[in-house]
């Protein structure tokens, strides 16, 4: 599961790793982006990279309620294919969500330690999503997106046995083009990024022990 995460790189810096072109998304840097919030996403459009805002929670096109947005945060990769929520969106419309790094939290008898998941090289990544557009019946609009998980690698898999996908570089393009339709090669990049790669430290915001 994926139910909070951090932003904090700067959009310049941003704009650089994921080649964007257009930014139509301005943010602040937040150590706990949350459910509900709309974010930037990388969306490949009319032939180039674009930094859009995106409500986290997806909102099926076929939804009577907007609220129905509040469970569906996450979407499984090994369903993503085949179940009616997200498979259009798996065929036609993938983003890559962009973090610093996200959390997980450790029971401690009845506390929660929050513990901050992150790649060791210090960039920005991006994390398998998908969106959708929602009309509502005054005609207004709502595009909102969810984030994939897989299976935890070895660091996580003690705290939680679910983990955002995080698309390795050389894949990117691959997940987010609107050329690429094959089930197979999509479904390739929906792998668990290596434990090696990666560390955590306890706490949440910009102090951590």
């Amino acid at each position: 599961m994926c139910g909070r995460f951090v932003l904090v790189s700067d959009l310049s810096s941003i704009e650089e790793k994921f080649d964007i072109k257009k930014v139509y998304h301005e943010f602040q840097p937040n150590w706990n982006v949350s459910p509900g919030q709309y974010i930037p996403v990388v969306i490949h459009r009319d032939g180039q990279n674009v930094l859009a805002s995106l409500l986290w929670g997806l909102i099926p096109s076929w939804a009577k309620d907007p609220s129905i947005g509040q469970k569906m945060i996450n979407a499984r990769a090994e369903t993503i294919s085949e179940k009616p929520s997200f498979r259009n969106a798996f065929k036609l419309r993938r983003c890559l969500i962009i973090a610093d790094g996200f959390y997980e939290w450790k029971k401690d008898g009845n506390k929660k330690i929050p513990l901050y998941f992150y790649l060791k090289f210090g960039e920005p990544f991006g994390m398998a999503g998908l969106y959708e557009s929602w009309i509502a019946p005054d005609k207004s609009q709502i595009n909102s997106c969810t984030i994939i998980t897989t299976k935890a690698n070895e660091l996580i898999q003690p705290i939680h046995d679910r983990m955002p996908v995080i698309v390795p570089k050389d894949q990117e393009q691959i997940w987010i083009s609107d050329k690429v339709e094959d089930k197979a090669t999509l479904l390739s990049v929906l792998k668990t990024y290596p434990a090696e790669a990666m560390a955590y430290k306890i706490g949440m915001g910009p102090k951590f022990t």
